[in-house]
């Protein structure tokens, strides 16, 4: 493999359909970090896994995945990577031998080892058909083939969607023992703000095809900020000020991108910390501006 410093590069890419664009998006996924990709449902997640994996080609734009081209390099590429998606890509007459079996003949880094202890792990059946698996089974069963093959790279999409927290907090576990060899990484794409507040380094923001936000997850939550004032003295902030902001009859709650700025500016106003739901929520509303 290539030396890089980013598991994932992406430059300029676009993509055009008709009604929707994805509109020449750039971001980097640091070696050995999660990076959380956020953003409503037809937000373009996964229209851009779908480009990163090749399954769709883009317009415009380059992408490396471990340092190499992905398209100039994909075999190589699709050793040492792994994908797993909301619906399961295995028939559903396989049972997990089977499903074993498939995998062995498709990674030259198999570990049959590996993937057995993971079964037993999560207490998967052996011979029971993917038919009468839960979501759950379903979803840990990619997992465990996903993990078994070496792959340096996984990339999930919204993949914990419809689990339970409990076993949404058993898949988050395996994914920071993943992550305890510095030479893996993850991309991470879910609407599921409070999964990736628990684990992710990275956080990138997509809605409508553009990216609003990509970095350092603390960064972003440090920088951003409700600053919450009444109605009145809301007439005070300048528009430039904040993103958008919530108005209700108790008052006003408003999205600040510079939390010292904000602080320095408005010294009288009650600035608190926030979360990247919220984040999320008050930059999609950004076009209204004002919303309730």
């Amino acid at each position: 493999m290539a030396n890089y410093e980013n598991a994932i590069e992406i430059k300029g890419l676009t993509k055009k359909y008709d009604g929707f664009t994805l509109d020449n998006i750039s971001f980097n996924v640091p070696k050995g970090s999660i990076m959380g990709f956020i953003g409503q449902n037809g937000a373009g997640k996964t229209t851009t896994i779908r480009t990163l994996l090749n399954i769709t080609k883009c317009d415009a734009g380059s992408i490396k995945l471990l340092g190499l081209d992905h398209i100039q390099n994909e075999y190589e590429i699709k050793e040492h990577i792994a994908a797993v998606f909301d619906e399961i890509p295995f028939h559903e007459s396989f049972n997990a031998i089977q499903v074993g079996k498939m995998f062995r003949g498709l990674y030259s880094g198999w570990d049959e080892q590996k993937y057995s202890e993971y079964l037993d792990r999560f207490s998967l059946p052996r011979k029971k058909k993917i038919a009468k698996f839960s979501k759950g089974m379903k979803m840990k069963l990619q997992i465990s083939a996903a993990l078994s093959h070496g792959a340096r790279l996984l990339i999930m999409d919204e993949a914990t969607t419809g689990l339970d927290p409990v076993v949404r907090n058993e898949i988050l576990d395996i994914f920071r023992e993943y992550l305890q060899d510095e030479e893996n990484s993850i991309l991470m794409s879910s609407h599921i703000t409070s999964d990736l507040d628990k684990i992710a380094d990275c956080v990138t923001f997509i809605d409508k095809g553009k990216i609003l936000l990509t970095g350092y997850k603390d960064e972003i939550l440090e920088s951003h900020g409700i600053l919450k004032c009444a109605k009145d003295d809301f007439k005070e902030i300048a528009a430039e000020d904040y993103i958008s902001a919530r108005v209700t009859d108790f008052g006003v709650e408003a999205m600040v991108s510079d939390r010292a700025k904000a602080k320095q500016k408005y010294s009288g106003a009650l600035i608190e910390k926030t979360n990247l739901e919220e984040i999320m929520l008050f930059y999609v509303n950004r076009e209204k501006k004002e919303w309730s």
